[in-house]
């Protein structure tokens, strides 16, 4: 009787496994539910809610916006195929994860076009309508430092750089793309007295409280309203566009067509909804004031009558 039990125990066992297995939960997979990881800046936080709050506003998809991960370990996954939106731009597709340079889009074709189209055939992504601002990079300085050395482009930094201390966020300083600093001091001839990797928390902090002199910011940063910095012009021309879009996985709407038919056009819907001066008040309102993504986002979207609720 004894060896009876133990083989219905066994079988009993075996039947509730096959059957867990048979409804997926085994994996812990929601098949419905579009992946993003989260990035490390405001005005990426702010626009993956919007993704999510419009996905799930006009479609029976779900979206699992998951931890911060930087931007380059971010596009690899996507290429894997373990995520499936990000928002960038596009002079980071070009020049960071293509790693090319703008000496290579043809003639008479814009960056925008010649990334996504290398982005698409070579790595399976494309980018989706412009968002409408442009962040790209930008030098910025106090307004006292900009008055004393008579700043007003980075060529003007060239004569009093070694009298400067720069500093910037490690990203800054990597050999990921060509937009970074040993090239940016190359290009214009710097020569600054010391330079120094900051996190980016305390970036700002440091510029206010003289530890440095001179740094890279974000032109949509709403730290750069807040501290009040002068931006000097990139007379040179040496920093690309970097137009905001939604880049997404090619198989992404054909996934998805079951449940979210419509997908590409709710994701579209944000396509030129923003200006530089509206995503600077937004990443502003998170930055400065302390209001979450979620709370900037949700209010954004449903003043533009973007979501229903």
């Amino acid at each position: 009787m004894k060896g009876k039990n133990m083989k219905k125990l066994m079988s009993f066992i075996v039947v509730v496994l096959l059957a867990l297995a048979a409804t997926g939960c085994s994996t812990g997979k929601d098949e419905a539910s579009i992946i993003i990881y989260d990035g490390t800046f405001s005005e990426m936080k702010i626009v993956h809610q919007m993704v999510k709050m419009v996905v799930e506003d006009h479609t029976k998809a779900t979206v699992d916006i998951r931890d911060e991960m930087d931007e380059v370990n971010t596009f690899k996954e996507m290429v894997a195929g373990h995520v499936d939106i990000l928002n960038t731009y596009d002079g980071t597709l070009l020049t960071t994860f293509l790693k090319l340079d703008t000496s290579d889009i043809p003639e008479g074709m814009s960056l925008y076009d010649y990334a996504n189209g290398v982005a698409s055939k070579e790595k399976g992504v494309h980018l989706l309508n412009k968002l409408g601002s442009e962040n790209t990079y930008a030098v910025g300085v106090l307004p006292e430092t900009a008055e004393k050395y008579n700043l007003k482009t980075i060529s003007d930094l060239a004569a009093v750089s070694d009298q400067l201390i720069f500093g910037a966020e490690h990203g800054f300083y990597t050999e990921e793309g060509s937009m970074k600093y040993t090239p940016f001091i190359k290009f214009y001839g710097l020569n600054f007295k010391e330079n120094k990797p900051i996190d980016l928390s305390l970036k700002y902090a440091a510029i206010k409280n003289g530890s440095i002199d001179v740094t890279i910011v974000y032109t949509t940063d709403g730290l750069n309203k807040e501290a009040g910095l002068v931006i000097l012009k990139d007379d040179r021309n040496f920093f690309p566009e970097y137009n905001d879009a939604l880049l997404v996985r090619n198989d992404l709407f054909e996934r998805f067509k079951d449940i979210a038919p419509n997908l590409e056009e709710v994701l579209n819907s944000l396509g030129g909804q923003f200006t530089d001066e509206i995503m600077t008040d937004l990443t502003y309102e998170v930055d400065v004031n302390g209001r979450t993504p979620e709370d900037v986002a949700h209010e954004y979207l449903l003043n533009k009558g973007l979501i229903s609720k």
